[in-house]
């Protein structure tokens, strides 16, 4: 399983709707090849209450497999939403988002959870079908998610991700500018409309939107990365490396350092080369 799935997992998937990388748009995420354990954060977000349920979600952390087989065997004995939860999460948890995500959707489609928990657990659903860049499902259950909490900015900026996967440019531009009215001090979202708006040719919006959202974090390693690639289109080389330097260097065991050394790489190996 890749770093990339790993990272984006245990930093997100389980712990709910919650603030978007943009690693997503700068490259496609790898299909899940094997079910190595994945770490998973110690508290996940409750949709329902129960010993069981807490038992079951505990479990995800230190041995995610036998939390499947909690699920399961609890799912049959009448588990209901708790049951049907954990499992789901089990899944993604050993690497199986897109059956995961299967699970999240029925639950929020048959569960009894209040608005708020369904919107929650298609959230989760969302991010599980980007793991694995089913970009359609992704988008489609953050549509449906966004029915329920329309101002979710967090949702707001996945269904961007997922149309951005789809090379719907122009409609990912128009829910990250949404995101942005409801929350202008979002580098991420700034940074993600810099790529959509990249790909659309739209070089000088793109590089506002960068330097805006490094105005609000000076070492925003996405940022740093997104403008490296703004500077290299633009002909200017050496601003392009310095900042694929610093990209680089901020987390070093990043994907962001990653695609950084790649283009550094690139750059150092001429254009026969590329």
């Amino acid at each position: 399983m890749s770093r990339r799935l790993k990272a984006f997992c245990a930093s997100v998937v389980l712990v709910g709707v919650v603030a978007s990388g943009v690693w997503w748009l700068t490259s496609t995420p790898e299909a899940v090849q094997n079910e190595a354990a994945l770490p998973v954060p110690p508290f996940p977000p409750r949709i329902t209450e129960g010993s069981t349920y807490e038992a079951c979600l505990a479990t995800l952390a230190s041995d995610p497999a036998s939390a499947v087989s909690i699920a399961e065997a609890w799912q049959a004995g009448g588990g209901g939403d708790g049951a049907l939860h954990c499992r789901g999460l089990a899944l993604i948890a050993v690497g199986k988002p897109a059956d995961g995500a299967a699970l999240l959707e029925q639950l929020a489609r048959q569960g009894s959870a209040p608005v708020m928990g369904r919107a929650l657990v298609l959230g989760q659903a969302v991010q599980a079908r980007l793991m694995v860049a089913q970009a359609d499902k992704a988008a489609a259950d953050a549509t449906d998610a966004l029915a329920l909490t329309p101002d979710d900015t967090e949702l707001i900026i996945m269904r961007a991700a997922a149309e951005g996967m789809m090379e719907r440019y122009a409609g990912a531009v128009d829910d990250l500018s949404h995101a942005l009215r409801l929350d202008a001090a979002r580098p991420d979202a700034l940074v993600a409309r810099a790529v959509m708006r990249r790909r659309m040719n739209q070089l000088d919006l793109a590089q506002t939107d960068v330097s805006r959202a490094l105005t609000l974090d000076p070492n925003d390693a996405d940022a740093l990365l997104e403008r490296g690639i703004l500077r290299q289109r633009m002909g200017d080389t050496e601003g392009a490396r310095a900042d694929w330097e610093r990209a680089k260097g901020v987390d070093p065991n990043s994907t962001t350092a990653d695609l950084a050394a790649q283009n550094l790489a690139l750059l150092e190996a001429g254009p026969r080369e590329r």
